[in-house]
């Protein structure tokens, strides 16, 4: 940015916050018509959920607002630094050689009240559950009711199209796979007030068991990566293992450009160079930039969110025929699918949801192990996701 426009911004910045008229709202009202509330600054009351791939307001009042995508995506201004945030996300950015045709939009910026109302809501959702389970994969102690004041961004739709040779040309949207039709930039927080999740029946079930140590430094994320890749190509031969392989093998090796970025931290920012036209190629003319949480991940958990992410990026970049424009409801559960199915295949005793959702127990009687499982992601899904068919 050039030195002319700071100040610039940090006064279209406070004019958000002093001068812009606010539009008292509820996240039912604005997931129903998202482009009625685009660019508008706006004050909702609201739960805050921080999961594996979910940063997400939802409605105090009505959770399930009966939309495909019932919560807004959260994000802080750039430069707040904050720790609260999805363990592990993956989103769309054109990069240089697109196929479709891209304006990067205009945004006000927005200045952060990082008061101590800020610093308790932020460390409320950045404290992770640490009980019980052999695995809680990107689990949160706590969600957090608020008043929400910032920007809202929105598009008229969240989808991605793609063209005759499977190219996507055109997209929107916010947070995980660009999924979301609507994001709030945080400006100010207030009257939080936080919910300790109910973690007890499944720290019950799980408690005898204990978080795997990892065996490769977290910070080597290519490691990680290729140790999936190998135990991916160890497993037996059928559809499980064909998938898990396609899902590992989006990152390619260190230094191999497959248009796939990866990076840590925390992911909870919205910056102006994630939705600008990239200044390289990609081999799809798209970058798939993925952020894991390396403080969220602990053990094994960072190898299971390397392949959960990978799955979105290959259900993202190769549709099934006919499934170029299915909801997000079906793109997350494949993920969590295949996920619980690498848990399976790598001897993980359990795998539990943010929520407090069991996904796997090795118990289960062989005949029930399906239908559990089928049925709790159905419910982690609609309840603590908010996504529905």
């Amino acid at each position: 940015m050039k030195p002319g426009f700071v100040a610039a911004g940090l006064i279209l910045g406070l004019g958000l916050g002093l001068r812009a008229q606010v539009t008292d709202t509820t996240v039912c009202d604005v997931v129903k018509k998202p482009a009625a509330f685009d660019g508008k600054a706006v004050r909702i009351k609201g739960t805050v959920v921080a999961g594996l791939d979910e940063f997400i307001v939802k409605d105090s009042a009505d959770p399930n607002c009966g939309y495909p995508v019932d919560g807004i995506w959260l994000a802080y201004p750039q430069g707040s630094k904050g720790k609260a945030g999805a363990a592990a996300i993956v989103e769309v950015q054109p990069s240089h050689n697109f196929s479709g045709k891209y304006t990067p939009p205009a945004r006000t910026a927005v200045t952060l009240d990082k008061g101590k109302d800020f610093k308790q809501f932020d460390s409320l959702l950045a404290q992770p559950h640490q009980k019980g389970a052999d695995m809680c994969l990107g689990c949160t102690r706590y969600e957090v009711t608020a008043t929400l004041t910032g920007r809202l961004d929105s598009v008229a739709n969240a989808s991605l199209k793609y063209d005759s040779a499977g190219k996507i040309v055109s997209f929107g949207g916010f947070g995980n796979m660009n999924a979301y039709p609507a994001r709030l930039v945080l400006q100010s927080v207030a009257d939080v007030t936080p919910k300790e999740v109910d973690y007890s029946k499944t720290d019950a079930e799980t408690r005898s068991s204990q978080i795997q140590e990892p065996t490769i430094a977290t910070n080597d994320i290519y490691s990680v990566i290729a140790a999936a890749q190998n135990s991916a190509g160890s497993l037996a031969a059928g559809q499980a293992k064909d998938q898990i392989v396609k899902a590992t093998g989006v990152y390619g090796k260190m230094g191999e450009h497959t248009g796939v970025n990866v990076s840590l931290g925390a992911a909870n920012e919205a910056t102006p160079k994630d939705e600008a036209l990239g200044t390289k190629d990609s081999p799809d003319g798209v970058f798939f930039n993925v952020t894991f949480n390396t403080d969220r991940l602990p053990g094994d958990a960072l190898t299971r969110a390397v392949v959960h992410i990978g799955e979105h990026i290959v259900d993202l970049r190769t549709p099934e025929p006919g499934n170029a424009d299915v909801p997000a409801y079906v793109l997350e559960s494949n993920g969590w699918v295949i996920t619980a199915i690498d848990s399976v295949f790598n001897g993980q005793k359990f795998l539990t949801a943010p929520g407090g959702y069991l996904l796997w127990d090795s118990n289960w009687p062989g005949a029930d192990r399906q239908g559990r499982m089928d049925a709790a992601i159905k419910d982690f899904l609609a309840n603590e996701a908010q996504l529905g068919k």
